[in-house]
């Protein structure tokens, strides 16, 4: 809560204190004067600030984010159908990730120095060097214009059946996995280093436990804390907007809208949009704190 605080703070006074008239700011040059009194009318910047911030905390907890200065539409109805183009890809690229990365990087772990370990390190620098729209439109020329396996870009939502719906999600998926798969490998393979020099680990196959018991009950579950913190991260990322991918596959998802709001000069939607993506990472960053406690008994709050 005190962090929300801040950032409310912090966006409330972004626009009040820089230099110049707020509402000249927003509506830019060529603005006639009814258009900057209605901005000033519509902000409530005629008030005294701590007024105009009363106002606008009083509104702001009880779910009113304001009304867009562009479509004069309620910022909130704006962003709900938003919401499950983003959350769908953000989920489903997580959990295609932690699918293939973890095994990856306990197998890069285990045969350590070898060339299969050598080859996830490849791979893992290949997926971090190539930008995400070259991997997005090479997966569209294959599977969508040469194999025509899937639509090319759009998004059906689930509603429209499951069909449509996952058919959309295969390639921006497939798009974001490549760069967080290289992630997430690559920290895993680091953290099993670590843990597989353990005395634990020795005891463990010294008792004759077999390699895959060693590797998965008592290695990866302590090498887990790292990797549980990077996949938190990576899906708080996913959610608040990967505006490229957005871009590439005309997913209309609450990136797109930031970045179309920051276009339009549209400040109660990027107020908005910040307040989204702060509210995103603190809940996220609170439930892999507490994940910690699961994984690791030796924490406690």
């Amino acid at each position: 809560m005190p962090v929300m605080g801040v950032v409310a703070l912090f966006v409330f006074l972004l626009l009040r204190l820089t230099p110049g008239d707020p509402a000249a700011i927003l509506a830019g040059d060529n603005a006639t004067p009814e258009q900057l009194e209605r901005i000033r009318t519509s902000l409530g910047l005629n008030e005294p600030i701590y007024i105009q911030f009363y106002t606008w905390i009083a509104k702001l907890l009880h779910g009113d984010l304001g009304v867009s200065l562009i479509s004069n539409k309620p910022i909130l109805e704006m962003i709900v159908p938003r919401l499950e183009p983003s959350i769908s890809v953000a989920l489903a690229t997580i959990i295609l990730s932690i699918l293939v990365a973890v095994p990856l990087g306990v197998i890069a772990a285990w045969k350590h120095g070898t060339w299969i370990d050598r080859f996830v390190m490849g791979l893992s620098v290949l997926g971090f060097s190539v930008p995400v729209f070259v991997i997005g439109y090479v997966l569209i020329q294959i599977f969508a214009i040469d194999l025509r396996w899937v639509p090319v870009q759009g998004f059906k939502s689930i509603s429209a059946g499951f069909g449509p719906f996952f058919q959309r999600l295969i390639l921006p998926t497939c798009t974001l996995s490549f760069i967080y798969v290289a992630l997430i490998a690559r920290m895993t393979r680091a953290s099993m280093l670590d843990v597989l020099g353990e005395d634990y680990v020795r005891t463990a196959r010294a008792k004759g436990i077999g390699e895959t018991g060693v590797l998965l009950r008592h290695a990866l579950r302590n090498a887990a804390v790292p990797v549980i913190t990077v996949i938190g991260s990576g899906f708080a990322l996913l959610i608040s907007g990967v505006v490229v991918t957005e871009s590439v596959f005309n997913l209309p998802g609450i990136g797109r809208l930031t970045v179309d709001a920051v276009l339009a000069r549209d400040y109660p939607v990027i107020q908005a949009m910040i307040l989204l993506t702060s509210g995103i990472y603190v809940a996220v960053n609170l439930l892999i704190d507490l994940a910690y406690t699961l994984l690791d008994p030796r924490i406690r709050y």
